[in-house]
């Protein structure tokens, strides 16, 4: 994984942070100083925190897990959005739906109800319906993509979930904390750090910043996919060739067998060719076969 450029950071403006007086006293531990009345983000201490959230993400989804990413500001949404879609992970960047992770069975439910919806529209039934009707399912559809459409994949709840601006999205960051899912986030300094698990020090608001951090996460889930791959084809490999070991064993066992189940028993000559000869000999005669009489009839 590579590591993070302190003056990509610094181009990006991440070290930008929030007036004096709308700090978070939490933040202290990452503020480096102030500046005109703004607080200036120890950058050091982002690239550091950069790096710890990176390495947990890409372990995440190197066992397969799932990874929901949550950005509905206006200058986050659509950068967000397009990173993620690299990597074919979850996103919500529109209206967070309350009770989407505390009440999932639900929204599943929704989501279920648009696949109906597009399985209706090729048949027949839809075909039949009035102009109204169809207007009506067509908008709520289109209303259900929006929202649930970036997660219309997502069949169980998610291994972590990455935020930008938790004070925005407060209520993704309490639902996940109530169900014990690792949180992620980019953290200004107007917000409190001790409120997610893997917390980011970094400008919240500048599109730069926000696009950055978003990359190196995404690089690292993708290189985290990657290295599964490449473990399960290597394990697929190793199964094949236990298998061919194991034919090949089989095969030389039954070569090894095959002569001694090959070699033909002796040949036995009739034992009875005497009273062969003898019939035979009758036959050329033209005379009834005289009976034997044995010794045992004698003695009767």
């Amino acid at each position: 994984m590579a590591r993070t450029n302190f003056n990509e950071l610094l181009d990006a403006g991440v070290h930008f942070g929030h007036l004096k007086r709308k700090w978070n006293p939490n933040m202290a531990p990452y503020i480096f100083m102030e500046r005109n009345g703004i607080h200036i983000i120890d950058l050091y201490k982002t690239a550091a925190k950069i790096e710890e959230a990176a390495s947990a993400l890409k372990q995440i989804a190197k066992s397969g897990k799932r990874i929901l990413f949550v950005a509905t500001k206006k200058q986050a949404k659509e950068i967000v959005a397009n990173h993620v879609k690299r990597v074919n992970m979850p996103y919500v960047t529109e209206r967070w739906p309350g009770g989407m992770l505390t009440n999932f069975a639900t929204i599943r439910k929704a989501v279920r109800k648009m696949t109906s919806i597009d399985k209706m529209i090729n048949t027949d039934t839809y075909k039949n319906l009035s102009k109204r009707e169809r207007l009506q399912i067509t908008r709520e559809r289109a209303k259900l993509e929006k929202n649930l459409g970036s997660i219309s994949d997502l069949n169980r709840l998610p291994s972590a979930i990455f935020i930008v601006d938790i004070n925005k999205e407060r209520i993704a960051v309490a639902e996940a904390k109530k169900l014990n899912i690792p949180t992620f986030a980019i953290v200004d300094t107007n917000s409190d750090p001790n409120s997610v698990d893997f917390p980011i020090p970094a400008n919240d608001d500048a599109s730069k910043a926000i696009s950055l951090i978003t990359s190196i996460m995404v690089n690292a889930i993708d290189e985290g996919l990657v290295e599964r791959k490449l473990e399960r084809d290597k394990r697929i490999i190793e199964e094949e060739k236990e298998k061919e070991e194991i034919i090949k064993i089989q095969t030389e066992s039954k070569t090894l067998e095959e002569p001694e189940s090959d070699k033909k028993a002796p040949e036995t000559k009739p034992a009875k060719i005497k009273d062969e000869v003898k019939e035979d000999s009758t036959k050329r005669v033209g005379k009834r076969p005289r009976k034997i009489i044995s010794k045992k009839d004698t003695i009767k």
